[in-house]
């Protein structure tokens, strides 16, 4: 017996019930069977690529979640003595991480190209082991924070080949909206998957059972609240900010009607998407007087949370236009993300276009 849909409240109580119910169900739905049942009745001629693809990522992720649980324990923390090609330190977990999905979805053999944050090529997949597909992954995002015990995750894009196309780079070098699927697997105090099969399809959330070593359906329809309570935002880069983002900021702390909302962030973009999936509000990661483009990557960050947040019925914009139709013209292009509920992000959209800022 499936979850019933759950619409998520600041609360938190949802998550409290879903447990519960999981204690109680003897006949829990793994990401492998929903997979397959989403196959049968959205594709039902379809080859199994990509369900053999999304099992492939979620073994990926089960081994990284037992990484991060062990990493104190197996000397694991720390620097690895290089940096990647954003010219960040990386960490040990980063290139065990890298390795690990780079391994299995070779392995799979249903991708042609990879795009991983941590290589400064795209990745071409030999013949041997060549299908239909291209993913863009960030195998550890918010690994600067891994020393420190906060929430770090695994974020993943998904396309199909060109029709045509022996796998280039330019396979991947589309708008996010050509995604067949898109997620996250964020490592914390739970492991929770959150993916979306693009098209605009729900967005589901599992969380891994040890006991089990499954990946059980506690969620089955993730809807982000209209509007929310709670900005997430740096604010240590407020001095070089445009004015857009100042004067929405300056809303949130002080709104002429109710009550100010309030300020969260962790520095770890899955874990502040995850909680603005669920309880609503903004994420914002502007671009800004030192960074001129942005941060955040847009085909292994910004296209899959943005397609997420649209799914579960947010925005993503990169100032007035739709993350998701951005034209990529480099694996590593960066872009100004802000996304959440959206009357909150409309609002964002808004004051971009009262500042005629792009």
């Amino acid at each position: 017996m499936a979850p019933k849909t759950m619409k998520h409240s600041p609360s938190g109580n949802h998550i409290m019930d879903a447990a519960a119910q999981e204690l109680e169900n003897t006949d829990p739905e793994t990401l492998s069977s929903w997979i397959l049942m989403q196959q049968r009745e959205k594709a039902p001629d379809a080859s199994g690529n990509l369900t053999m693809l999304l099992t492939a990522v979620a073994v990926g992720c089960k081994f990284v979640a037992s990484a991060v649980r062990k990493a104190g324990l197996a000397g694991m923390l720390g620097l690895a003595g290089s940096e990647n090609v954003q010219g960040e330190d990386q960490k040990k977990l980063d290139i065990l991480a890298n390795d690990v999905f780079i391994n299995l979805l070779t392995k799979s053999k249903q991708c042609a190209v990879l795009i991983s944050e941590e290589n400064d090529d795209p990745i071409i997949i030999d013949q041997a082991h060549k299908g239909g597909y291209v993913v863009t992954f960030d195998p550890l995002d918010g690994s600067s924070n891994i020393d420190c015990g906060v929430s770090v995750g695994t974020i993943f894009g998904i396309y199909r080949l060109r029709e045509g196309s022996e796998g280039t780079v330019d396979d991947a070098l589309r708008p996010g909206k050509e995604m067949v699927a898109a997620g996250y697997c964020m490592y914390g105090s739970s492991c929770c998957l959150m993916i979306t099969l693009g098209g605009g399809s729900d967005v589901s959330c599992f969380t891994l059972d040890p006991s089990l070593g499954e990946f059980i359906l506690t969620t089955e329809k993730v809807e982000c609240p209209a509007v929310g309570k709670i900005y997430s935002v740096n604010e240590g880069n407020a001095a070089n900010w445009n004015a857009p983002t100042k004067e929405y900021v300056e809303e949130c702390k002080f709104p002429e009607n109710g009550k100010p909302k309030s300020l969260r962030y962790v520095g770890s973009m899955v874990a502040d998407v995850h909680r603005t999936l669920l309880y609503g509000g903004s994420f914002l990661y502007p671009a800004d007087a030192k960074s001129k483009h942005g941060k955040l990557r847009l085909l292994y960050e910004g296209n899959p949370m943005a397609m997420l947040v649209e799914n579960a019925g947010g925005l993503a914009v990169s100032g007035t236009t739709p993350v998701l139709e951005l034209q990529p013209t480099l694996i590593h292009e960066r872009c100004p993300v802000f996304l959440g509920s959206q009357t909150d992000v409309q609002r964002i959209l808004d004051l971009h276009h009262k500042h005629g800022v792009q």
